[in-house]
């Protein structure tokens, strides 16, 4: 393992983490507002109730903005990678590194599906990749 920070789950978060060990998307979901949103906060952000839950999510999506980083946010990172705001199909957005083979074919608008991808034996990190249905591999 590279010196990368491991992401540590929370009480918030643990769902999600737990989710993506096994191959499964998960996003907040306010049924008082009909919101899904990310990051999980204590409060869903569009009308402030604690009554939210995760709930699935098919993780297919579009490039909505991408960036290319060139300087590493710390140690253990591979650069360039593209760094990529997800407008998932069924809600809701995500940020997440896409691997498209090189970061310049992470354009807007690519057509994305989440790729799961273990990091350490308890954290699996969800990517996303080039959606073969559409033809982009």
């Amino acid at each position: 393992m590279t010196g990368r920070p491991v992401p540590m789950p929370t009480e918030l978060s643990e769902p999600f983490w737990a989710s993506a060990r096994r191959g499964e998307l998960v996003v907040p979901y306010c049924p008082s507002c009909d919101l899904r949103f990310f990051v999980p906060e204590p409060a869903c952000p569009g009308c402030m109730s604690p009554d939210w839950r995760y709930e699935p999510s098919a993780g297919r999506g579009t490039v909505y903005s991408v960036t290319v980083v060139h300087r590493a946010p710390g140690p253990g990172f591979d650069t360039p990678f593209a760094l990529a705001v997800i407008d998932l199909d069924d809600g809701g957005t995500l940020l997440s590194h896409v691997d498209a083979g090189t970061p310049d074919k992470v354009v807007i608008g690519l057509r994305v599906r989440v790729d799961f991808r273990p990091f350490t034996n308890e954290i699996t990190l969800p990517y996303f990749v080039p959606d073969a249905i559409d033809g982009l591999d």
